[in-house]
């Protein structure tokens, strides 16, 4: 038994035990080779929390009527008991900041300190996927420009105008990202001084683009050349560049929503991980503070109380079920891998022969850095994990007028259970291939679209007028989109026009 003297013994937290804490945790972390950004704690009210869960979790976020209603429906929601909060919210940004409800205890405050400042903070800043993609460093100042932008932008065309141009922004922000061009990390000033050099810069290919008096005549073969010349994915890049109607600070908008769109993509690509990294290290680092002394046996208890809820996983017939718990899935997986370096079974060192054994740190960090939620459950899922959570797979196409069990947790369909779980988590797959394919610049202006199908899955319709509708708002003319199969056979046209 460790002669340490529990840090706090009370539920009531002060400044300076926050401090204490976090500087313990960190401490513990560090031996743990966990490497972080500098932490910025931040004490706030379960309504600021609403208020945060209501504007997608960011701190300086612009104004928008979305915004509001989310936060009045949490509101009233948590007022009835009809839902809970997040004891934290972390954001990916240098320093790492992390808002800690004001109403959690010191034990509450010590597991998300260490689930928030060291689990995701460490993530943050190791993955690959926000290695390559988010800059820490600017978030936060370029957030701070976005909203000052807006807001001008409000006093000078009017609040209705700005609200109109976001509705069709947000509804087009999951077809506003580049998935596999990297974009270069900008500053907030750059960001600043770059935006007047755009202007002048997008007015004059504009220009060029939409001339409709030719200089002289134009040979035939140019007069044929598609444009765009390849199918562009990022349809709110296109619209920003292309869009022969809109106004310079319709295009920076675009732009806004558009760089905020590719932020939040990691942490889309990444929730199994990241929640799972988060949860074990919480986990970890309060078995820790225990085993030596820091806390007694009442705060264990709590913390152990807390962890169980988080991971809690409903049968898929419980009225509760609404698919698999994220935090269970990739805590259970960051878990077994240690136990697979510490103590593994003959069926691990035959479903893992260079795990087996190993260091299970380097193991861990390894598995952290350099993957995403698709290859990681690919890579790591053991036999054992889906015996633990009794996973089966059901067939559902459009032959049948039935469902089919066609694979649960046993020997002949481990391989195939683990292809279709980590194929859920491929946004390539979940998500409609949507890509601007030609534009009748000699002609009426017209945009066409196509939609490659994926396993013969046609487009939902009401989300495709959605999109049709507000791709018409920002591009002004008729929009066609074609859906076709993976032949390459016309399915379905949606258009409008007008």
């Amino acid at each position: 038994m460790s002669d340490q003297k529990p840090l706090s013994t009370g539920s009531e937290w002060t400044f300076e035990q926050l401090s204490t804490y976090d500087e313990t945790i960190g401490r513990l972390a560090k031996q743990f080779r966990l490497d972080t950004y500098p932490t910025q704690i931040e004490i706030i009210s379960s309504e600021q929390m609403i208020d945060a869960y209501a504007s997608v979790g960011m701190p300086l976020m612009y104004n928008h009527w979305s915004f509001g209603k989310h936060f009045l429906d949490n509101l009233k929601n948590y007022q009835r008991g009809h839902m809970g909060l997040a004891y934290e919210i972390v954001i990916n940004s240098n320093p790492c900041i992390a808002y800690l409800m004001e109403e959690n205890t010191m034990a509450m405050q010590a597991l998300v300190i260490a689930h928030a400042c060291y689990g995701h903070n460490s993530f943050f800043k190791g993955n690959y996927l926000f290695q390559q993609w988010t800059d820490a460093d600017a978030i936060i100042d370029y957030l701070l420009f976005a909203r000052n932008y807006i807001t001008r932008c409000e006093e000078k065309y009017g609040v209705d105008k700005v609200e109109e141009l976001l509705d069709a922004c947000h509804a087009l922000m999951n077809q506003g990202v580049n998935r596999y061009k990297h974009p270069k990390p900008v500053s907030a000033a750059e960001e600043e001084a770059m935006a007047k050099e755009r202007e002048e810069y997008i007015q004059r290919n504009l220009n060029d683009l939409w001339r409709t008096i030719p200089a002289k005549e134009e040979p035939e073969s140019k007069k044929k050349k598609r444009f765009p010349e390849a199918p562009e994915e990022n349809l709110l890049y296109f619209i920003e560049k292309n869009a022969p109607l809109l106004e310079n600070w319709q295009r920076e908008i675009i732009r806004i929503v558009r760089k905020i769109a590719q932020y939040f993509y990691p942490q889309r690509q990444t929730q199994v991980m990241n929640e799972g990294w988060a949860t074990f290290w919480h986990y970890t680092l309060t078995q820790e503070l225990y085993k030596q002394g820091f806390i007694n046996e009442g705060y264990m208890l709590e913390i152990l109380h807390s962890h169980t809820s988080v991971v809690f996983q409903p049968d898929f017939d419980d009225p509760r079920y609404t698919g698999i718990n994220p935090y269970t899935l990739g805590f259970n997986i960051y878990r077994d891998l240690r136990r697979i370096c510490e103590a593994p079974t003959p069926e691990d060192r035959e479903w893992f022969p260079d795990l087996a054994g190993s260091d299970w740190l380097d193991t861990l960090h390894f598995a952290m850095h350099n993957f995403k939620d698709e290859s990681f459950i690919l890579q790591y899922l053991s036999p054992k994990v889906m015996r633990d959570m009794h996973l089966f797979c059901i067939e559902d196409d459009d032959v049948n007028s039935f469902l089919e069990v066609s694979c649960i947790h046993d020997e002949p369909d481990y391989r195939t259970l683990k292809q279709s779980l980590a194929t859920q988590y491929n946004l390539g797959n979940t998500e409609p291939n949507i890509q601007i394919y030609n534009v009748d610049i000699r002609g009426d202006r017209s945009l066409t679209l196509i939609h490659t199908m994926h396993e013969g899955r046609p487009l939902e319709e009401e989300s495709t007028q959605e999109i049709i509708k507000h791709l018409h708002y920002l591009w002004g003319f008729n929009i066609r989109l074609k859906s076709v199969d993976e032949r390459g056979e016309e399915r379905e046209v949606y258009a409008l026009s007008g």
